[in-house]
């Protein structure tokens, strides 16, 4: 999870409520409603090969070897850091001046923002509101 997210989780809420209700909502959701599919950026970053062969075998696709390439480039994140389709940029709700919705893209990042006392806090505010336990994060890879 990126620092600006992890923030934003610590306060409680992001623009449209908690994240930790939206989450959740979807997630259980996804336990009895078979038509979502999750994708964790650590493991988009891990290997983004192996997960849009996820996603096409969930959406019953089969794309060319072209077709993958094409989407492997453009979902690098430095190519969606730069398209305002996916950057946020656009939306008066975000303001860029503040905290940019695309931060660096690195996993485990916050590593170097968190003091060992706000991830303790951190932790534990996650622990009580985050109570499934079908439900995992990775914080690094």
């Amino acid at each position: 999870m990126g620092l600006t997210l992890l923030l934003m989780l610590f306060c409680g809420s992001v623009v449209f409520g908690s994240w930790y209700d939206h989450v959740s909502g979807w997630w259980k959701k996804k336990q009895t409603y078979p038509k979502l599919h999750y994708m964790f950026y650590e493991d988009l970053s891990e290997d983004t090969g192996r997960e849009i062969d996820k996603l096409c075998s969930f959406l019953g696709l089969s794309i060319s070897p072209e077709l993958k390439e094409k989407v492997l480039s453009g979902v690098q994140f430095d190519n969606m850091k730069k398209n305002q389709m996916a950057n946020y940029s656009t939306l008066s709700v975000m303001d860029m001046k503040i905290s940019p919705f695309m931060r660096k893209g690195k996993v485990g990042d916050w590593k170097n923002h968190f003091t060992v006392a706000q991830n303790e806090a951190f932790d534990e505010d996650y622990k009580e509101k985050m109570k499934d336990p079908t439900l995992h994060f990775r914080n690094e890879i």
